[in-house]
Parts: C-alpha cells; structure tokens; sequence
C-alpha cells in the first residue's frame, strides 16, 4: 500500500545563533493553543496550495497559517515556500483585524535571511 505523502514540509527559521523563534513562541502557548497551530501547519503540510480558511498569501512571497486559538483569540504563523519547504518565520497571537507591520517587517526580514 502506497502512503500518501506531505506535499510540503515545514521546518522553523532558525537565527545565526541558532534560535528558533516560532518553536520559542509556540512553546510559550497553553498545550490546546499549540496543538491548534499545530494542526493548522499541517493542514498546509498536508493540502498546499491550500488557501482560506487554512492559509492566506501576504505578498512578497510570504503567507500565513491561521488558527482559531483559546479565548476568541486568533493565532498567526508566516512562512515561505523555498526547496519545497515551509519555512516558518514569525508567529504571534493576533489583537486586532489587521496584522501589525512590525510582524510582517520581522517576517521579511527573515525571509531575505533565508534567500541569501
């Protein structure tokens, strides 16, 4: 029997230091809140291209995994597609409609980190 295999695979940015910074933010969440964002990467792991309500491109070659998180909370992952990888970038918890520009600025800043 042939197992059906993950179109994509995520991995975490991880800095010159070696920090891995949404492995770090994901751990600072309640167990139910990162099994959440768990499954939503997966999701994309699993269906990509996948689009809404799972994941939504940003522009400049980034998205996100969106996630539904405790207390009407929302939870966001932005990433990338390089190699056939997911590269996660930046994630953080959501506090209002529109995503902040200093995440996004993270974001793409370490997207060209990982292009060079």
């Amino acid at each position: 029997m042939v197992r059906p295999k993950k179109k994509i695979l995520a991995e975490f940015y991880r800095t010159l230091k070696g920090n891995e910074p949404v492995r770090e933010w994901l751990l600072k969440l309640d167990r139910e809140d990162r099994k959440n964002v768990g499954k939503d990467i997966q999701k994309v792991e699993w269906g990509w291209p996948i689009g809404m309500p799972y994941s939504k491109p940003l522009g400049h070659g980034l998205y996100e995994v969106r996630s539904d998180i405790s207390n009407k909370r929302i939870a966001r992952v932005i990433f990338l597609i390089k190699n056939n990888r997911m590269v996660l970038l930046h994630g953080f918890v959501k506090k209002s409609q529109k995503s902040p520009q200093t995440d996004l600025d993270l974001a793409k800043k370490r997207k060209k980190e990982v292009e060079q």
